[in-house]
C-alpha cells in the first residue's frame, strides 16, 4: 500500500509540473486522466467492483475490494406491495434486495442451495394447473412472444432494442398482412392462427430464448435464467411453473434451445442455433 502511495505523489508530482490544465492527471493515450484513474482505484476500490445479488463490496485491511454478504436490514425499505416478491420457501420479502440478501445469508446450505425467487408480488394461492390448461399456454405464449418483438420493432428508431438482422426479421412478420394483430382472442383463433402462420412465429421463440440464455451464454437455459420471464408471469399464468419444469425433458436442470422450441410447437427440422443471436 505505501508503495502505490509513494507512486502516486511522484505521477502528481510531475503532473503538477506539466503544463495541464488538470495538476492531479498525467495524460495518457486519448486523454485519459492516469492518476484520477489511479486514485480512484486505490482510495475508493468498491467504485468499479461489482458484486452479484445479494452481496456489497467492502475492502479488506489491504484495501482490497471482496464481495461479503448484504444484512437485509441495510436494504432500501419498501415503497409498496408491488416490490413485494415470493420465494419458493412461500415468504413474503419485502423486496428483491430482502430476498437475495437472506438467500446470501444462506449460502452453502441445503436450504439456501435450494432457496429460489418464485415470483412478483407478495405470495398468493396459485392454482394447480390442469392437463388441458397447459395445452393452452404456449398458445398465449407464441403470440405474446410475436406481438413483443413487433412492438419491439415499432419504437426501434434509435434506441437500438433490436439489432439489425432482429429488424429484418421482424420487419417481414411487421409487413405480412396475414398477421393477427395484438390483442385477446379465442384460444381456437391463435391455434388457427399458428398453423396457417407457422413461419412468423419461428423466430419469436428463438429470439426470447437468446434473450434469456446469458449467464453464461452456453445453449442453455438455468432456473436463474429463466427468472427474468417466469417471476412476472406466474401470479398471472398458474401454468408457468408447470410449463418450464416440462420443458426440461430430460429432467437435467437445463432447458436446450431443442426443448425450448419443442415446448412451443416449433419443428425439430426449424430449429436454428442461429437465430438465437
Amino acid at each position: 500500500m505505501r508503495v502505490w502511495i509513494v507512486f502516486l505523489l511522484c505521477l502528481a508530482g510531475h503532473a503538477m509540473a506539466a503544463p495541464v490544465s488538470d495538476p492531479l492527471c498525467v495524460w495518457g493515450r486519448g486523454g485519459s486522466c492516469l492518476v484520477g484513474r489511479f486514485l480512484e482505484i486505490i482510495m475508493y476500490p468498491c467504485l468499479s467492483y461489482r458484486c452479484k445479488k445479494g452481496k456489497v463490496c467492502e475492502v479488506d485491511e489491504s484495501n482490497t475490494p471482496m464481495c461479503v454478504c448484504q444484512d437485509p436490514s441495510t436494504c432500501p425499505a419498501a415503497e409498496g406491495e408491488f416490490e413485494h416478491v415470493c420465494g419458493n420457501d412461500n415468504k413474503t420479502y419485502d423486496s428483491s434486495c430482502h430476498f437475495f440478501a437472506t438467500k446470501c445469508a444462506l449460502e452453502g446450505t441445503k436450504k439456501g442451495h435450494k432457496l429460489h425467487l418464485d415470483y412478483i408480488g407478495s405470495c398468493k394461492f396459485i392454482e394447480p394447473c390442469q392437463d388441458n390448461e397447459l395445452k393452452e399456454f404456449p398458445l398465449r405464449m407464441r403470440d405474446w412472444l410475436k406481438n413483443v418483438l413487433v412492438t419491439l420493432y415499432e419504437r426501434d428508431e434509435d434506441n437500438n432494442l433490436l439489432t439489425e438482422k432482429q429488424k429484418l426479421r421482424v420487419k417481414k412478420i411487421y409487413e405480412n398482412e396475414k398477421r393477427l394483430q395484438a390483442g385477446e382472442h379465442s384460444l381456437d383463433l391463435l391455434a388457427r392462427d399458428f398453423q396457417k402462420n407457422y413461419n412468423m412465429y419461428i423466430f419469436p421463440v428463438h429470439w426470447q430464448f437468446g434473450q434469456l440464455d446469458q449467464h453464461p451464454v452456453d445453449g442453455y437455459l438455468t432456473h436463474s435464467e429463466l427468472a427474468p420471464l417466469r417471476a412476472p408471469l406466474i401470479p398471472m399464468e398458474h401454468c408457468t411453473t408447470r410449463f418450464f419444469e416440462e420443458c426440461d425433458a430430460d429432467q437435467d436442470k437445463y432447458i436446450a434451445l431443442e426443448e425450448w422450441a419443442a415446448c412451443f410447437g416449433i419443428k425439430e427440422q426449424d430449429v436454428d442455433k442461429d437465430l438465437v443471436i
